[in-house]
């Protein structure tokens, strides 16, 4: 099949969606079913419609510069289209590229205090703030589900729940060793130490496909220690699942009910199951040659926060930002984030090429 044949494929279908939507003895499951898959085709269509039109126009440009009033215009128009064309086809091409079914899901993420000491508990507090101020600028909803707060500040782990529309695929590529560079405040001669912390994005249970048997699990209630109010030595509200044949486990001690904690747990070893298989089959596919982006390898240092000279650093990618101070409240993440994307891509389109 050529290119052209499935572009016009895809249009011809989104046409078909759009007009289905609008008949009037539509079911109510019916009409979700056409406008879900619509709103799935709409970001394609958009960027078909761009690279056709963009052609076409040229097309009707050619024609025009044989004309003396409309050369000059023309000519001009022409190649400034001509100079835009080949990102519009880059564009439709990543368009097309197959996406992980998960990419579109909310997302637990964990953060943990990695070496360092308490100034490693530190930078868990501030990647916190981070993540938060990120999730404020996408308006997404994020909801604490444990917390390890730390005595001089910060946290020894900090596990959340981010909700909203495409999470997980904006955030996956934030797993991995995140290692600050900076002068802390308990050091008297102003030398830099180096921490780490360890971070963790998971794509949320009820958008992974990993089946668990009852039979497969311990569950273990226990009663929940640390700050949280007054009830939390006083009922075995805390409780621990354990996936046997994995020996993946999860504790959940945040919530006041035994059955809340119990459906959160149950989620959380459910997506690190998914991860679990997820770096295995990353594993084997890449064979001796490690994808950069999206090894799925936690323990692998992927990012320097450097102070004293105000630079972030993706060692992924090679990619250096002297914006420390914005990006750490979130509000340039996107800076770094967008560009991991971009080279996943373009490693994508390569492998296919």
């Amino acid at each position: 099949m050529s290119i052209e044949t499935r572009l016009n494929q895809i249009t011809a279908r989104h046409r078909e969606l759009m007009s289905l939507m609008a008949q009037p003895d539509n079911s109510s499951d019916d009409y979700m079913k056409y406008a879900k898959e619509a709103s799935d085709l709409e970001p394609i269509v958009e960027k078909i419609n761009a690279f056709q039109n963009a052609k076409s126009e040229m097309v009707d440009l050619e024609t025009l510069m044989s004309d003396p009033d409309m050369k000059d215009m023309a000519t001009d128009e022409f190649y400034a289209l001509k100079e835009k064309l080949p990102q519009l086809e880059k564009d439709v091409q990543v368009a097309l590229l197959p996406r992980d079914k998960v990419d579109d899901a909310s997302a637990i993420l964990e953060i943990r205090a990695g070496t360092g000491g308490d100034e490693a508990a530190i930078f868990v507090g501030d990647l916190w703030v981070m993540y938060k101020g990120f999730a404020s600028e996408k308006n997404w909803k994020i909801e604490v589900i444990e917390a390890n707060e730390s005595s001089v500040g910060g946290f020894k782990e900090i596990i959340a729940e981010i909700n909203g529309k495409g999470v997980y695929g904006m955030l996956k590529f934030e797993s991995g060793v995140h290692r600050v560079q900076r002068v802390p405040e308990t050091e008297s001669q102003g030398r830099v130490h180096t921490s780490a912390a360890t971070v963790a994005v998971l794509p949320e249970a009820k958008a992974v496909d990993i089946e668990i048997r009852t039979e497969d699990l311990r569950i273990d209630t226990f009663r929940a220690s640390g700050k949280g109010g007054q009830h939390v030595n006083t009922t075995d509200s805390a409780v621990r699942v354990t996936h046997i044949p994995t020996g993946v486990a999860v504790a959940v001690q945040e919530g006041r009910s035994q059955h809340k904690n119990k459906d959160i747990a149950m989620s959380m070893l459910k997506s690190r199951l998914y991860e679990a298989e997820q770096e295995k089959l990353a594993s084997e596919r890449a064979g001796d040659r490690k994808s950069q982006i999206g090894s799925g390898d936690r323990s692998e240092r992927i990012r320097t926060y450097n102070y004293p000279q105000g630079r972030v650093t993706d060692h992924r990618i090679n990619l250096t930002l002297y914006d420390l101070d914005n990006i750490v409240t979130g509000a340039k993440l996107a800076e770094v984030i967008d560009p991991l994307h971009a080279a996943d891509q373009a490693d994508k389109l390569a492998s296919i090429a």
